[in-house]
């Protein structure tokens, strides 16, 4: 064969790639190539951006749309009116005074206002402080008794190792005072 009918079955490019694989540059290019490239652009929670006509944020790590409707949905999740029949607007005293009380916040201002006035406020905060008290006691009860139960497994590592993760021995002294903690808490009247 001669030298020009290699040169017509073979391309300057094919050329360059078949050297490239041989001598292992698999990865090399053999032509140059233009063109556009977008950029992306990388948000993070709570950004709000606009993009092809649409408003789009990020919420608990997820990529949503804004629409007209949205405030409306928020107020569909609220209650529009207290027990007083006032509008009760979403705001984040509001909010956290409906988790609580099932009021709104000017409703639950005037009612401790008047147990004040009354005598009967620190009955009032007693129970709601014992209340609180008494679901920490119990998180803390379970947490321990968690623990307590926990019987500790064998687990494979990344490596393919078993590694045994079996609970260390406790002192009973410390299991001791844990439950000598819960039971004066339990106790505990504020």
């Amino acid at each position: 064969m001669s030298k020009s009918r290699l040169n017509k079955e073979f391309s300057e490019r094919d050329i360059k790639r078949m050297r490239n694989i041989v001598s292992g540059n698999t990865a090399d290019r053999t032509r140059v190539q233009t063109g556009f490239e977008q950029q992306k652009k990388e948000y993070s929670e709570g950004d709000i951006w606009e993009e092809n006509g649409k408003t789009w944020t990020i919420k608990n790590s997820l990529k949503q749309t804004i629409t007209k409707h949205d405030k409306l949905r928020e107020m569909v999740k609220f209650p529009l009116k207290c027990g007083c029949n006032k509008p009760m607007k979403p705001t984040k005293l509001n909010k956290k005074m409906w988790t609580i009380h099932g009021k709104c916040f000017n409703c639950v201002i005037e009612h401790e206002t008047h147990l004040k006035a009354t005598g009967g406020y620190k009955e009032y905060a007693s129970k709601l402080m014992n209340a609180n008290k008494n679901s920490f006691v119990m998180d803390y009860e379970q947490a321990v008794d968690a623990f307590l139960d926990d019987k500790g497994d064998n687990f494979m590592s990344e490596a393919g190792d078993i590694e045994n993760w079996s609970k260390a021995k406790i002192n009973p002294e410390v299991i001791k005072t844990l439950k000598e903690n819960i039971k004066q808490l339990k106790e505990l009247e504020l």
